[in-house]
C-alpha cells in the first residue's frame, strides 16, 4: 500500500519528489494516480491500472540498454518528465522518467480506465478499449511532440495527479509485454504491476 506521507491529497498534481524515488516503487504507486490530458481546451483523463518498470543501461529490456542515444537522452534527465516512443512504424507509448538525473530509468504506462473526457477518448477509440500503452496515447492525444514534457506543472498539458491509493490485494505483478527476445532474467522479471478491477474501483470523485 503507498505510504500516503509521500503522496500530495487527491487530485493534487504529484510532484517532482514522486518521481526521484525507486522505480519500482513509482510504477506501484502510480496505480489509482490520474493521467490528465489537455486537448484542444478540453480535459481528458484516465485512472492508471498498468504500469512497467524500466531501469538502468543493465536492463536489457530497457531502451538504455544501448547507452544514451538521441533517442533516450531524455530518460536521463530530471525525474517527472515525459519519455514519449515511437515503436512499430506506428504507435506511440508514453513514460515518465524515474530516479536521480544521469540514471536512465522510466515507468510504461500501460492502461488506464477514462474518467473525464470520455466520448471524446471514445471517438478518438472508435469505441475501443484504452488497455494498452499505444491505445491509450491515441485516446489522449499523446505524439511525440510531449516528448520531455514537465509532467510537474500544468503548463505542459499533459501531467498526473494523486488519486485513490490502491490496496495491494488488488494489484497482480508479472513479466513486461513484448520482450520475447530478451534474455533471462530481464525477460521474466516481475516488473509489470495491473489493478484487478474486479477488486478494485476508485470513486473518480
Amino acid at each position: 500500500m503507498p505510504d500516503p506521507g509521500l503522496i500530495p491529497p487527491k487530485g493534487h498534481i504529484l510532484p517532482r519528489t514522486f518521481y526521484a524515488r525507486p522505480t519500482l516503487t513509482v510504477a506501484r504507486e502510480l496505480l489509482g494516480a490520474r493521467l490528465v490530458r489537455l486537448l484542444d481546451g478540453q480535459r481528458l483523463s484516465g485512472i492508471i491500472t498498468e504500469t512497467e518498470a524500466y531501469i538502468g543501461e543493465e536492463d536489457l529490456g530497457c531502451h538504455a540498454r544501448a547507452g544514451r542515444t538521441k533517442r533516450t537522452a531524455v530518460m536521463y534527465g530530471p525525474p517527472g518528465h515525459a519519455y514519449v516512443y515511437f515503436t512499430y512504424g506506428m504507435h506511440w507509448c508514453l513514460n515518465v522518467v524515474t530516479e536521480r538525473e544521469g540514471f536512465p530509468a522510466a515507468v510504461l504506462i500501460r492502461a488506464i480506465r477514462p474518467i473525464e473526457g470520455i466520448e471524446v477518448i471514445a471517438a478518438r477509440r472508435k469505441g475501443r478499449d484504452t488497455d494498452g500503452p499505444a491505445k491509450l496515447t491515441q485516446a489522449l492525444g499523446i505524439t511525440g511532440t510531449e516528448n520531455g514534457l514537465d509532467l510537474c506543472t500544468q503548463a505542459s498539458g499533459l501531467w498526473i495527479e494523486a488519486g485513490e491509493p490502491v490496496p495491494d490485494e488488488a494489484v497482480t505483478t508479472g513479466p513486461r509485454v513484448g520482450l520475447n527476445n530478451v534474455p533471462e532474467p530481464w525477460k521474466s522479471i516481475p516488473w509489470r504491476f495491473r489493478v484487478q478491477e474486479s477488486a478494485w474501483r476508485a470513486d473518480p470523485d
